[in-house]
């Protein structure tokens, strides 16, 4: 990966925007372009500080009286190629799901290692949903209870697709993939996109539902 991934951050935590600021601010290839306390218009701070990625928190004022789950619809609505990834403390399945119906492509929480912060940035860049251990099982349980044995696809993987959805399986990001598999990360990104269209899927919790669900890895 070439050039620099801009981020806006929208977080009504100061200690956040200052720890994340500082975060991004001293590591190669990532900037922040834009550092907001509400989402409040948030299509004018969008169009003023033009990220590639938008970092979003969910308790705090959104338009309309909304949320950050609000301002994501927002922002999907009009910007349907723009990656959003909600970094919030709530983990609940309904905060969940609503943000992902938004248009939500990754969901991290506030509690986790500010390294996998850095690792998912540089994954919803590059195409990827990377979310929460905890919560990439629960919206694979719910794509388990929600499938029936006719979804499981019937579908051929080579060798190292199966490697790649092994490691996806096992909640590496795309960089660990890279690193476990010996390859670049350009050619983790390549694969993953062949796995999806094979598996008809959108996202990382889907294949590995999926995944499980037909035993594609047996």
């Amino acid at each position: 990966m070439t050039g620099t991934i801009h981020v806006a951050l929208f977080d009504d935590s100061k200690a956040i925007r200052d720890s994340l600021g500082t975060l991004l601010g001293t590591t190669p290839g990532i900037g922040m372009c834009g550092c907001y306390p509400d989402a409040v218009n948030v299509l004018a701070k969008v169009a003023a500080c033009k990220p590639d990625v938008v970092l979003m928190d969910i308790d705090m004022p959104g338009p309309n009286g909304g949320n950050g789950i609000d301002a994501v619809r927002t922002l999907h609505q009009e910007r349907p190629e723009l990656p959003i990834m909600m970094l919030t403390v709530f983990g609940d399945e309904d905060r969940v799901y609503d943000s992902l119906r938004a248009g939500a492509v990754g969901y991290l929480l506030k509690n986790d290692d500010p390294n996998a912060v850095l690792d998912a940035i540089q994954d919803v860049h590059s195409g990827g949903a990377p979310m929460t251990p905890s919560v990439a099982r629960k919206v694979m349980l719910h794509f388990q209870r929600e499938s029936t044995p006719t979804d499981a696809p019937a579908v051929i993987l080579s060798s190292r697709e199966k490697d790649v959805l092994q490691a996806l399986v096992d909640g590496l990001s795309y960089k660990m993939i890279a690193d476990r598999l010996g390859i670049s990360f350009e050619t983790v990104r390549s694969h993953i996109k062949h796995v999806y269209e094979k598996l008809h899927v959108h996202n990382s919790a889907e294949a590995v539902a999926k995944t499980l669900k037909g035993g594609l890895l047996r």
